[in-house]
């Protein structure tokens, strides 16, 4: 793949930003590339500034590209982003990551804005034969529930870890895990969320018998 620092930003133009939740937002500028789902770009305030990686929360036939991110108070560019308005410019660089999902059974399992690819993955038609779990604090935690629940139904399972959720398992998300008796031994597992996730809910697969190379993880962007 080409290296990370190879990558050219180009110049794109704010259209949205919408508060979803306290301090997480979806952001959307104009697509002017194209890309696979669950790939990430590149994003920078300004073309001196240190880009940060994000996940791309759109469907590939979208118009807009979507991202999703979360205020972090020490942040360098987040805070930042918050106060961006329609029209503002910001810089991008292409899609690019092997994060992409194939047409068979898979798992898809997130913690917080680590939801990113896998609504990219469901925005883009990817939905037989998935099984997606998310994990939250809050009932405001779930983005995208409202588009997931209808389509996924039962395949759909949210994780409630502080607050207690209609219809939501209380808990992490690796305390369900654990939960299960079996785990499907043909599906792929893929994982998006904090190292310490990822890591943790890798070791809950293997340990009920699913192989190494059926996981495939990213630390979440």
């Amino acid at each position: 793949m080409t290296n990370f620092d190879d990558i050219p930003l180009l110049p794109v133009v704010v259209e949205r930003l919408e508060e979803i939740a306290k301090d997480v937002y979806v952001l959307e500028f104009l697509r002017v590339f194209d890309f696979e789902a669950g790939q990430v770009i590149k994003l920078a305030w300004s073309r001196d500034f240190e880009p940060r990686l994000y996940s791309i929360a759109s469907g590939e036939e979208d118009k807009n590209i979507k991202l999703i991110f979360n205020v972090v108070d020490d942040g360098v560019l987040t805070p930042l982003l918050a106060s961006i308005k329609p029209g503002d410019e910001l810089f991008a660089s292409r899609a690019f990551g092997k994060f992409v999902c194939e047409d068979g059974p898979a798992w898809w399992i997130a913690a917080g804005t680590g939801i990113a690819p896998f609504y990219s993955m469901f925005r883009s038609g990817l939905i037989d034969n998935k099984v997606l779990i998310h994990g939250g604090k809050f009932q405001d935690s779930f983005y995208f529930s409202k588009e997931f629940e209808p389509a996924l139904k039962d395949k759909y399972v949210r994780c409630s870890s502080q607050e207690k959720v209609d219809g939501a398992y209380h808990g992490r998300l690796t305390s369900y895990l654990h939960s299960l008796d079996d785990l499907p031994s043909d599906a792929v597992y893929y994982l998006c969320g904090s190292s310490e996730m990822v890591v943790e809910t890798r070791d809950i697969l293997i340990s009920k018998g699913i192989k190494f190379g059926q996981i495939v993880s990213e630390i979440y962007f």
